[in-house]
């Protein structure tokens, strides 16, 4: 099995599942997910939005396999031209477990994607136990800045987890007038894209939010982006420790990549 790898989720997820081998090329995203794929020395293709039927033929994959978001131009080509094609479309946690059964499928590591989900659940529940009975914070989180646009269902759920309460309709956009008047306890962004690198105190500023609670309290957080954004159950494991520390911090462990803003 050659697999091309078009997403992040999907190539930490082979690794996961110890099967790294299986791949023949993978997106420069993968590399910064995955540093040590630099050592196999694979191909380099354009992600789900924007890869081309001629650098996949010229890796000669068995399957290819997308995830979201992808462009239904991209998947349509790909389609045209023949390869076969897994894409994968996840909006909720339990849709990263089935995604991960999906793939485990194509290289026979099925036993291993089972112990991989009860780790993750036995984690969540973990978590959900530690925050029982707490008051629940209310928390805004950010996928996109311009547009507002609020993280994805799966977030809401490990927020809900890590003891918050989230603010607004998952995967919606929203303005900035409608977060002041939610008033939230905590404020976290994690932009596609952007790694660690959201500029907090300039977002703060330039939408007036000066004088909301989780402002006043220093409760504004960066988290990386690609362990909220990215739907796999390694990116996920290290989302829910951020949003955790974040969210109940007298709780849990600081994380060294959580970034807050300065009071």
């Amino acid at each position: 099995m050659r697999i091309a790898s078009l997403q992040p989720s999907v190539t930490l997820t082979l690794a996961a599942l110890g099967r790294l081998d299986a791949l023949c090329a993978h997106t420069k995203y993968c590399l910064e997910a995955l540093p040590e794929l630099a050592s196999l020395n694979l191909p380099i293709l354009a992600d789900s939005w924007t890869t081309t039927t001629d650098e996949l033929t010229a890796v000669k994959p068995d399957l290819v396999i997308a995830s979201v978001p992808y462009r239904l131009e991209s998947l349509a080509a790909i389609l045209k031209a023949g390869f076969p094609l897994l894409a994968l479309a996840p909006h909720t946690l339990d849709d990263v477990f089935k995604d991960t059964r999906l793939i485990a499928a194509q290289i026979a590591r099925t036993a291993e994607a089972e112990s991989l989900i009860e780790t993750f659940k036995q984690s969540l529940a973990s978590t959900q136990s530690t925050t029982r009975g707490l008051q629940r914070l209310t928390v805004y989180c950010e996928e996109w800045g311009k547009p507002l646009i609020h993280s994805q269902p799966w977030i809401a759920e490990l927020i809900a987890v890590a003891g918050g309460s989230f603010v607004g309709t998952p995967g919606l956009q929203t303005i900035p007038e409608a977060i002041a008047a939610a008033n939230p306890d905590v404020l976290i962004f994690a932009w596609c894209g952007a790694g660690d690198r959201v500029p907090l105190e300039r977002v703060i500023s330039q939408r007036n939010w000066q004088q909301l609670k989780a402002v006043r309290n220093g409760r504004v957080y960066c988290v990386p982006d690609e362990y909220l954004n990215t739907p796999a159950i390694p990116s996920l494991t290290m989302g829910l420790n951020h949003l955790a520390s974040a969210i109940h911090p007298e709780l849990f462990s600081p994380m060294s990549r959580l970034i807050s803003i300065v009071r």
